[in-house]
Formats: C-alpha cells, structure tokens, sequence
C-alpha cells in the first residue's frame, strides 16, 4: 500500500471509530433541520423559502464541529512531527486529511442533506442544485477548515479561536451555495452563484495545503 493511501485509511479509521467525530457532524445537522420546523412554524411557503440557507447553515456548522481534530490529535501525541520528517510532504499530508475530514463529515451531508430538505418544504426542481451545490461547495469548507486548523493546532482552547477564524472565510461559500438552490426553487436559472461556488472551492482546494503546512511549520519548531 503507498503512503498516501496508507495515510487516508487511517484518518478514515480514526475519524470512524468511536469518539473520532465523524458521526458528531451528521447527528447535529440532522438535528437542526428536524427542529427547524419546530422553531419556524407551520408555514409550508416560508419553509420552503429558508430551506436552502438553513441547510446550508447546519451543513457549515456540522463541518465546524470536527475540525479541531485534525491535527490537534497528532500533534498531542507526536505523530504530527513524525509526518512532518516523513517522505511524504507535509503539504500532501494536510490534503489527505481534509480529504478524509470531507468524506467522514461533508459526504454525508451531501447525501442526507436533499432528504432532509423535503422536510422543509423545499420544491422539488430545487433538489438537484441543492445536491450540486453541496457537491461543489462542501470541500471548501474541508479545506478551509484544514488552515484553521492548523493556525490554532498546540493552543489552548483553541476551538473557540478556530471557530473566530473559519466562520468569516466560510461566508462566501454560504452565500452562493444557498443562492443556487433558492434560485431554483424561484424557477430561475443559477446564474453566477454556480461558477463562484466551483471558483471559491478549487482556490480554497488549491491553496490550503500549501498555507496549512506552513502554518504546522512555524508551530512545529
């Protein structure tokens, strides 16, 4: 098996076992979209009109949630500087983890999240930009997440000051990919929202692991 695969079976492993979070991100969001109608009323119109940014507020929490383990973990422990001496770069070692921090948290609210929109009333021609939208929009808040995380990794509390960091830079992302669904719910086409959201994620994808390991680097020495 190659180190890189080697690496993301392992991150899956841990992210997956017991206490390891990955559960912790859908169980949250499937609890704020069940309680919303609880909380907004019975107006199927209005549900129909918030669904696509609740959903996309409690997908954005529900990533929020397990970022702090990313590296927090290894660095504890050490296997952070044992990755950072390995051959294997430390800029391709913050790409598998946010890669497999967006398959244990972000997948599954790509897949659990259209369901439970109809919940919220949302119209049936909004689904598929609501799944395209989250497909597209979901690894940038894996990879944002990453250089928080490694901005705050070592600090004490450092939870609340990467939740301080990540939630600005996940504004963009919030706002285009609730516009693409709530366009479509309105019959219009997506207009702008769609290229932005890809543009946002591939330079979010593209740049993170490269800030993220520098930021390990300066908090490694």
């Amino acid at each position: 098996m190659s180190a890189p695969l080697a690496l993301l079976m392992r991150e899956l492993r841990l992210a997956t076992r017991a206490g390891g979070g990955a559960g912790l991100g859908l169980a949250f969001f499937l609890i704020v979209i069940l309680l919303a109608p609880l909380g907004i009323g019975p107006d199927q119109q209005l549900l129909g009109q918030v669904a696509p940014g609740l959903v996309w507020v409690a997908a954005l929490l529900a990533c929020l949630l397990s970022l702090d383990r990313l590296f927090h973990a290894d660095w504890e422990d050490g296997t952070l500087d044992i990755l950072a001496l390995s051959p294997l770069p430390l800029e391709a070692v913050v790409a598998l983890k946010a890669l497999a921090h967006w398959i244990t948290t972000g997948l599954p609210l790509v897949v659990a999240g259209p369901v439970l929109a109809l919940t919220l009333n949302l119209p049936d021609v909004a689904q598929p930009m609501l799944i395209a939208g989250l497909v597209l929009g979901t690894p940038a808040l894996s990879a944002i997440g990453a250089i928080g995380a490694a901005l705050t990794v070592g600090l004490r509390r450092g939870g609340l000051l990467l939740s301080l960091l990540v939630l600005p830079l996940y504004v963009p992302t919030l706002i285009f990919g609730a516009q693409i669904a709530a366009r479509a719910g309105d019959g219009l086409e997506p207009g702008a929202a769609l290229p932005f959201l890809a543009g946002i994620t591939l330079l979010s994808v593209a740049a993170a692991p490269f800030v993220a390991a520098a930021a390990l680097r300066v908090n490694l020495r």
